[in-house]
C-alpha cells in the first residue's frame, strides 16, 4: 500500500506509473498532467505533422480511459500541481478547465514536468503564424494554422533534429523552407564532416539554408507573422517555427527546495531520488548521467526518459536498481539521409582533455557488389592514448542506424578500437561487407 503521486503523465511519469500499479499491491496511484493527453510519442509529431503520420491519435501510446479504467491509475488531466510542500509531503493544484484549486498528500511523489521550449525574448514572437514544437497540442495548433491559412512559405530557426525533421515536414507539405541557425553549422552534435552532408542533402531537396545568422525578430502584418529579421536581411515568411532546443521545467521543484544540476535540471542520483527523501525526479526534467564524460549531462531523449521513469516506479515501489547512464546516441531522419551519432563529438572530447584521434570512411552500406549499395560515411573518434573509442558517427541513405547501436554497445563497455575490430559481426552481400564499415574505420587508426 502507498500513496503516489507522479506530477507529469508523458513518458517517465507514466512508465513510473505502471512500475507502481505492478508492483505495489492497493497502490494508490495519482497522475497531474496539465495537457489532456497521456502518454504520447512527441517524436513522431513532425510525421504526423507532414502526414506520415495519419492522425494523432495513432501517437497514443495508451489512451487516458485505459491507464484509468484497466490499472486504476487516477488520471487528472488539465490539472496543474502548483507548489510542493516538502516539509509535509502534501501538493497544492489547479484544474484548468474550472480554476478550482485542492491539496493532496503522499507518501512518494516523482517529479516528471519534462521540458518545454526555449522562446528567446524577439520581438514579434507573439503574432500569429509562430510556433514551437514541443507537445500534441503545439502540433494540432500549426496543423490548424496551416490548414486554415496561405502558408507559402516558412522558416525554420534553429538547426537541431527538430529543426531539421520539419524542414523535410514543411517541404512535403509543398512549402518554400529556410532554415537559420546563428552557429556557422547545422546539427552541432555531429562533427563538421557529417553535417555538411546534411546541409547539402537539404539544399538538393529544395531547402535554403543560412548559417552564422542572428535573428533580431520577427515582423508581421495585420497580426499575423510576414517575416523574420535577422541582422543581414529580412526573410519573407507566412509561419515560422521557433527551433532553438528547450529547457527543464524544474521551477516547482526549485521553489520546493530541491537542488538543481546541469543546465537547471533537477539533480538526481542513480535511483533517481533528489535531495529530499521521498522525491524522485525523471526524464526531460532531470539530469542524465553520461558514461562517457563520467559526470552529469542533459541530454533530453524519449529514450532515456522512459527508462529513467521505469527506474523512479522500481524504487519507489521499494526495489533498488540504478540508471547506468547514456553515451548521447541519437539518430534523426532528413529527407532520405538518416544520420545517427552515439559518445563524444570530437569538441566535446577535445574540451575534455583526451588526446583525439579521428578516422572518417566512405563507403557502402553492403556489399559493393550487390545491387543497390549505397553510399555510407562512417566517422569514429579515438583516445590516442588508451585507444578507446570515444564516440562514433554515420550518415547515408541506409545502414547509419545499425552501426551506431554497435558504437553505443561498445562504448557502453569502454571497449577500445582493436576490440571493436574483434567484434564478430554478421555478413551477408546483400546486408554488409565482409569487414563491417565501423571496422573498416577501425584499421584506419
Amino acid at each position: 500500500m502507498g500513496k503516489f503521486v507522479i506530477v507529469g503523465g508523458d513518458a517517465a511519469g507514466m512508465s513510473a506509473a505502471m512500475q507502481i500499479v505492478r508492483n505495489v499491491e492497493r497502490a494508490e496511484v495519482i497522475v497531474f498532467e496539465m495537457g489532456d493527453t497521456f502518454s504520447y510519442a512527441q517524436c513522431g509529431l513532425p510525421y504526423y505533422l507532414s502526414g506520415e503520420v495519419a492522425s494523432s491519435e495513432k501517437l497514443i501510446a495508451r489512451k487516458e480511459e485505459t491507464f484509468r479504467d484497466k490499472f486504476g491509475i487516477d488520471t487528472r488531466p488539465m490539472h496543474q500541481v502548483t507548489a510542493i510542500d516538502a516539509g509535509n509531503k502534501r501538493v497544492r493544484f489547479t484544474n484548468l478547465l474550472t480554476g478550482e484549486t485542492g491539496q493532496t498528500d503522499f507518501d512518494k511523489l516523482l517529479i516528471a514536468t519534462g521540458a518545454r521550449s526555449i522562446v528567446p525574448k524577439w520581438e514579434g514572437v507573439d503574432l500569429q503564424g509562430v510556433f514551437q514544437l514541443k507537445t500534441l497540442l503545439d502540433a494540432n495548433h500549426i496543423k490548424q494554422y496551416l490548414e486554415g491559412n496561405d502558408v507559402r512559405s516558412s522558416v525554420i530557426i534553429g538547426g537541431g533534429y527538430i529543426g531539421l525533421e520539419m524542414a523535410e515536414a514543411l517541404s512535403a507539405l509543398g512549402k518554400a523552407v529556410t532554415v537559420l541557425d546563428k552557429s556557422k553549422q547545422l546539427a552541432l552534435a555531429w562533427d563538421s564532416e557529417i553535417s555538411e552532408i546534411v546541409k547539402h542533402h537539404l539544399e538538393e531537396n529544395g531547402v535554403s539554408v543560412k548559417l552564422g545568422q542572428t535573428v533580431l525578430g520577427m515582423i508581421g502584418s495585420e497580426g499575423a507573422v510576414a517575416g523574420v529579421r535577422t541582422e543581414t536581411e529580412t526573410i519573407h515568411a507566412d509561419l515560422v517555427l521557433i527551433a532553438v532546443g528547450v529547457t527543464p521545467n524544474s521551477e516547482l521543484a526549485k521553489q520546493a527546495g530541491i537542488q538543481l544540476g546541469v543546465r537547471n535540471a533537477i539533480q538526481v542520483n542513480e535511483r533517481m531520488e533528489t535531495n529530499i527523501p521521498d522525491i524522485y525526479a525523471a526524464g526531460d526534467v532531470a539530469v542524465h548521467y553520461h558514461r562517457i564524460k563520467q559526470k552529469d549531462d542533459y541530454i533530453p531523449l524519449g529514450t532515456t526518459a522512459n527508462k529513467q521513469g521505469r527506474i523512479a516506479g522500481k524504487n519507489m515501489s521499494g526495489d533498488s536498481i540504478t540508471f547506468g547512464g547514456i553515451v548521447g546516441s541519437a539518430v534523426m531522419k532528413v529527407f532520405r539521409l538518416g544520420a545517427a551519432r552515439t559518445g563524444l563529438s570530437t569538441k566535446e572530447a577535445i574540451d575534455l582533455g583526451f588526446d583525439v584521434a579521428t578516422a572518417t570512411l566512405q563507403t557502402k552500406d553492403h556489399a559493393g557488389y550487390y545491387p543497390n549499395a549505397a553510399p555510407l560515411t562512417v566517422r569514429l573518434i579515438m583516445d590516442r592514448t588508451s585507444k578507446k573509442l570515444l564516440g562514433g558517427q554515420a550518415i547515408g541513405l541506409s545502414g547509419a542506424d545499425k552501426r551506431i547501436d554497435v558504437l553505443a554497445v561498445a562504448l557502453y563497455h569502454e571497449m577500445t578500437i582493436d576490440q571493436l575490430l574483434e567484434l564478430d559481426l554478421s555478413y551477408a552481400p546483400p546486408f554488409n561487407g565482409v569487414w563491417d564499415p565501423i571496422q573498416q574505420a577501425a584499421r584506419r587508426f
